[in-house]
């Protein structure tokens, strides 16, 4: 009867039917009362919905009845942390069943910085990776938690003394190529290229060396190296060749890669630079693509919690001293995680406001497009947030201009703003490519931000802030995941 159960549960996750899986998981476990597995699935389903105080309740039963079980103890820690609490004990605890477990580990580090002991989680991971210096993922996590601390700089030490150790190493020296593009620190990535094929032989390393060059200027070396690397079926190989051709002026280079993948698995992260390439070329298709219809701006101050409150508790998450090396911040600090997640009273009802807007939004979208990379989704799905956050900038602060290839629908939502400035400084745009492109492409649409106003928009439309002379400004955002 069990394993029928966890089958159940197990194939709901898979689907996105947990609604329907949960109540029966929640009243089989309790009518068992002292089955520990069936305990922890209904605690996964819940964390599922998003159900987090039901999830907590279930994970605590579930470590009460066995409570040896690594799998319980690491679910329990997980739903603990991602609900806001202090959770470092927990993983501790985990850690203790399975000692040196990686996904443990990186999970123990952000609760550490969650908990404001930023230097203890990158002290724990270097010292793991000296022991373990292939570790790839604890390379990750350690460099972007450097960064958030204002380490930045020493980012990708513990990806250069493990390959002091193991020079060969081609998975290292493509660690640290990928780690310094996220960072965009393009000179020592091209460099950082060289030296691995001086080191490990030719191992695909074109790609990053081409990449460098053509961000910094080099035009030529890139063409040679782009023309070395096969076309093959990898999206972000034709992504990083458009976007060579764009930033060059060849947009007619850039068409027909544009054309191919628009049609291909892969096609979301090519949909931003299609709006570009079309709109260079004065492609009608453009007004089809970003159809003014897809965005929408709610004034939403009557129906959240009290703004001065939300954003006391807001500031009170912002504990990093730098944003993500991977983030589009400028001047300001991000929140780490799934904000939507945690159990406050205040962030738990900012939730729910949130998913009534985005189906507000969902249901006053053009009619289905099987085309469209907003319009052909489905719409029956409920709402889920493959990220949710809060940015907080200072004086200066901005959001260079990027994307969300990976969401469906995008926001910004404004909690806190300094006093408005001449023109449309701090205000969002929409449209304007990415400024490391060197196109001289204006906003398609200015939003003046207010307080306790949401934009709703594409995942796969350009979008960033104009920096403001002081003051602060304080934001939540979140991605609506692509339904299943």
């Amino acid at each position: 009867m069990t394993e029928d159960l966890a089958v159940l549960a197990r194939q709901a996750l898979e689907r996105g039917e947990e609604a329907e899986a949960a109540p029966v998981l929640a009243e089989a476990a309790a009518r068992a009362r002292t089955d520990a597995r069936l305990w922890q699935w209904s605690g996964s389903l819940h964390r599922a919905l998003d159900e987090y105080a039901l999830a907590l309740a279930a994970f605590a039963k579930a470590a009460a009845l066995a409570p040896d079980d690594p799998s319980i103890a690491f679910g329990r820690a997980l739903v603990a942390f991602e609900a806001g609490l202090d959770a470092v004990a927990l993983f501790e605890a985990a850690d203790r069943l399975v000692p040196r477990n990686s996904e443990v580990l990186q999970c123990m580090a952000a609760a550490r910085v969650a908990a404001g002991d930023g230097a203890r989680a990158i002290a724990d991971l270097d010292a793991v990776l000296v022991e373990s210096p292939g570790w790839l993922h604890g390379h990750h996590a350690l460099a972007r938690i450097r960064s958030m601390m204002g380490q930045r700089d020493a980012a990708t030490a513990s990806i250069e003394r493990a390959l002091a150790a193991r020079p060969r190493d081609v998975t290292l020296w493509q660690a640290l190529i990928d780690t310094l593009s996220q960072g965009e620190h393009f000179t020592e990535m091209g460099e950082a290229a060289r030296r691995a094929r001086a080191a490990a032989g030719e191992h695909g390393f074109d790609l990053g060396e081409a990449i460098a060059l053509s961000e910094t200027g080099d035009a030529a070396g890139a063409d040679a190296l782009f023309a070395r690397i096969p076309d093959g079926d990898d999206p972000v190989v034709a992504v990083r060749r458009v976007r060579h051709f764009l930033r060059t002026g060849r947009v007619e280079a850039a068409l027909p890669l544009i054309e191919r993948w628009a049609v291909r698995e892969g096609a979301a992260l090519m949909w931003p630079y299609a709006a570009i390439g079309w709109r260079l070329a004065g492609d009608p298709r453009l007004g089809w693509l970003e159809d003014p219809r897809l965005v929408s701006v709610i004034d939403l101050a009557d129906k959240l919690p009290p703004l001065d409150r939300l954003a006391g508790l807001l500031r009170g998450l912002h504990l990093a001293r730098a944003a993500p090396m991977d983030q589009s911040v400028r001047g300001g600090t991000q929140t780490d995680g799934m904000l939507f997640t945690r159990i406050e009273p205040e962030i738990c009802a900012l939730r729910a406001a949130m998913v009534d807007a985005v189906e507000a939004h969902i249901a006053g979208l053009p009619p289905p497009d099987p085309a469209h990379p907003v319009l052909a989704l489905r719409r029956d799905r409920r709402v889920r947030f493959s990220g949710s956050w809060s940015v907080r900038l200072g004086g200066a602060g901005r959001h260079i201009n990027h994307v969300h290839p990976m969401g469906w629908l995008s926001s910004a939502l404004y909690i806190a703003l300094p006093e408005p400035g001449p023109g449309h400084e701090g205000w969002l745009q929409l449209g304007a490519p990415q400024a490391s492109l060197g196109l001289d492409l204006p906003p398609l649409r200015w939003i003046e931000p207010r307080p306790g106003r949401l934009v709703l928009f594409p995942s796969t439309l350009w979008h960033g802030t104009v920096s403001f002379a002081q003051g602060e400004r304080l934001t939540v955002a979140f991605d609506v995941a692509p339904p299943r």
